[in-house]
């Protein structure tokens, strides 16, 4: 039974899929079509919309919907430009400082914004000025956007992770928070190190300038405010002072207070923020409602644990079964938006990783990394896709780049996923392992 619906679960899937259908309700009728081989169609459907309300009406769950809007409040509260500062005055003596500065940059705003295509496009048009003035190959520079973008989505606070916790049964997302860190700097530093191979090859140079402790003192002091909120929040929730629910409502407060004194937010940008990040929000959140009818789904029929069968009968080893993972993850996110991935995947792989001891908390970063590759591959990537139209080049000329950073990032992927230490360190000092 596992295996048919199993088989069915995916086939519906892609059909609707591929026929154009949202993924919530290409979830939710491939859901209904795999269980009504053995639930009579009454039953199945209001079992069905009861699963919904119940995926909907986590508490834990209204965390996501205030990142999202404190993220708006600061996409346009002007956070972006006192960041690229902070980090050209740091790192503007690298080669090819421009480009080290739009992978610093993009980090630190894509961990503030939780978006990684706002942070291509935002960090991405803020450089893309002094890039050209400075003969940077344009391709070059949007690639080094795009692919250094996903790396604020592993640095928290994430609604990637939060959404694993979720997926996951309601893993510590302070501990998930803390394992992000290394994960995500650890993308960055791939990033960086390709740039500069990239700009040594080309002859970049760093950018003529003085940069002393007091211009970065200075640097830092603008873009002090921007830096604190993750200090707070993480801080707060991470230090037992409040939950990640409460984090995220003084993350919005913080933000809205950050958009005033810079001026950057009125009245009537305060409302369409409002109203795109509670389109978004409901887009996120049905869509979780929508996973839940899949969760009982397999559950009810037995598919995880038939999946993990199939896994160590192939194989008891490990190593193979993670590398066979990734594999599958890196394709699926290839077409796949990170969200409804998580939703999908946790639920099978999670029980067939913990039958070898490994650490949820280590398996979510895992996931949300090859989930995050799939962000800025093709055919869908979506943020390569806005990275490419930032940098006014065409895909065609930026793909050769961006295999050097896939080989670079892939690396970061092997640390992750076979050295437990890269996310379970800071969890594990902090004492919430």
């Amino acid at each position: 039974m596992a295996i048919q619906a199993l088989f069915t679960v995916l086939g519906v899937l892609v059909v609707l899929l591929a026929l154009g259908v949202p993924i919530a309700y290409s979830i939710g009728i491939s859901s209904l079509a795999a269980i009504l081989q053995t639930v009579p169609l009454g039953v199945s459907v209001v079992t069905g919309a009861q699963r919904i309300f119940v995926g909907m009406s986590k508490f834990s769950l209204t965390a996501i919907p205030f990142f999202i809007l404190a993220g708006n409040l600061m996409n346009q509260g002007g956070i972006a430009k006192r960041l690229v500062d902070f980090v050209m005055a740091l790192l503007g003596k690298l080669p090819g400082a421009l480009l080290v500065t739009n992978v610093g940059a993009n980090a630190l705003f894509g961990a503030i914004s939780g978006s990684a295509s706002a942070a291509a496009a935002a960090v991405g048009s803020m450089v893309a000025e002094g890039e050209r003035e400075q003969g940077y190959d344009d391709a070059l520079c949007a690639a080094t956007n795009g692919a250094s973008a996903p790396a604020g989505l592993l640095i928290p606070p994430s609604n990637a992770l939060i959404t694993y916790s979720l997926a996951a049964g309601g893993i510590s997302v302070a501990a998930l928070f803390l394992a992000g860190y290394v994960p995500g700097l650890l993308w960055a530093a791939a990033c960086m190190l390709a740039a500069v191979f990239f700009a040594v090859r080309r002859g970049y140079r760093g950018v003529p300038g003085k940069y002393d402790w007091a211009h970065l003192g200075a640097a830092a002091l603008r873009a002090l405010p921007a830096l604190s909120l993750i200090v707070v929040v993480i801080g707060g929730i991470v230090g037992g002072i409040f939950t990640a629910t409460e984090g995220s409502a003084i993350a919005v407060v913080y933000a809205l207070v950050l958009g005033l004194l810079y001026r950057n937010i009125t009245l009537r940008s305060f409302w369409e923020i409002v109203v795109r990040s509670a389109k978004m929000s409901g887009m996120i959140v049905f869509l979780i409602g929508v996973s839940n009818i899949l969760g009982w789904v397999m559950a009810f029929t037995q598919i995880p644990q038939a999946i993990s069968a199939a896994l160590l009968g192939m194989t008891s080893n490990p190593i193979l079964i993670l590398l066979i993972m990734n594999v599958i993850l890196l394709a699926a996110g290839t077409f796949m938006d990170v969200t409804p991935a998580i939703l999908i995947f946790t639920p099978l792989f999670l029980p067939v990783v913990q039958t070898f001891g490994m650490s949820p908390v280590q398996f979510g970063l895992i996931l949300v990394y090859n989930l995050c590759i799939g962000n800025i591959t093709p055919p869908v990537g979506n943020t390569l896709f806005v990275a490419v139209k930032v940098g006014r080049t065409s895909l065609g000329k930026v793909m050769p780049y961006m295999l050097g950073y896939y080989a670079m990032i892939l690396l970061g992927l092997l640390l992750v996923t076979y050295v437990p230490f890269v996310s379970l360190g800071l969890p594990q000092a902090a004492g919430l392992l």
